[in-house]
């Protein structure tokens, strides 16, 4: 009915499909072999970009009880009250991921340190690889005043 033709097309389409599933799911490591390392954030701190048009993406609330946190850079800052800065970043998805941050103030200068980490509710879940621009307010110990606001260093 085919004819050898025929066969030959549907074997090279059959072999074909089965090197695209391989590849797309396929993997190189043992995921029993996989290690997870996080590198610390050093001291040396960089200026992000004072946005006072206002504030970028959608709101989040610092969460401490993220899971695996990591430091993660952000964009740019806000003044919005004398003692109230908030800070735009990008993440993943609300749905998993959080934000918590640690601020060291000075006499001379605010140093932020943004840490993004899964939601404990998100644990082992599927979660979408979308990018989510981001604002998290901070409250100040004191007014800024003309301090600056520094972001720690991220390696």
């Amino acid at each position: 009915m085919y004819g050898t033709w025929g066969r030959r097309m549907i074997a090279t389409a059959g072999v074909a499909l089965i090197g695209l599933a391989v590849t797309a799911c396929g993997s190189t490591e043992s995921s029993s072999a996989k290690t997870t390392t996080t590198t610390p954030a050093t001291t040396t701190e960089t200026t992000p970009t004072e946005a006072p048009q206002g504030r970028f993406g959608r709101t989040f609330t610092a969460d401490p009880s993220i899971v695996s946190p990591h430091p993660i850079p952000f964009d740019s800052w806000t003044r919005i009250a004398p003692d109230k800065i908030a800070i735009n970043f990008q993440t993943g998805s609300p749905d998993c991921y959080g934000i918590d941050y640690t601020a060291t103030e000075t006499d001379s200068a605010v140093t932020v340190e943004l840490k993004s980490g899964t939601l404990p509710a998100a644990v082992g879940k599927m979660c979408t690889m979308i990018a989510v621009f981001g604002t998290l307010d901070i409250q100040l110990k004191a007014p800024l005043g003309d301090r600056q606001v520094l972001m720690a260093k991220v390696s």
